[in-house]
């Protein structure tokens, strides 16, 4: 009897797992997009709502990170 082999990770999914990682560090790490006061939404200066805005969407990008990876068999 041979050892059990690890479980195959799909490049793809780990590929784009991880540009859906940077787009969501760069679009908070890029202050020159943001560094501004207008357009403001109610009494928001645009640099707080587009933080605010980063919140959710990192957290849904990391879920989806989280269920590609998961599908492609992991970190063995």
């Amino acid at each position: 009897m041979g050892e059990p082999e690890p479980p195959r990770t799909k490049p793809v999914s780990w590929i784009i797992a991880t540009i859906l990682i940077l787009v969501s560090v760069g679009g908070t790490l890029w202050v020159p997009l943001y560094a501004r006061t207008t357009p403001k939404l109610g009494d928001f200066p645009f640099f707080y709502w587009y933080q605010l805005i980063w919140v959710p969407v990192v957290a849904i990008l990391s879920w989806i990170c989280y269920l590609l990876v998961r599908r492609s068999g992991g970190t063995s």
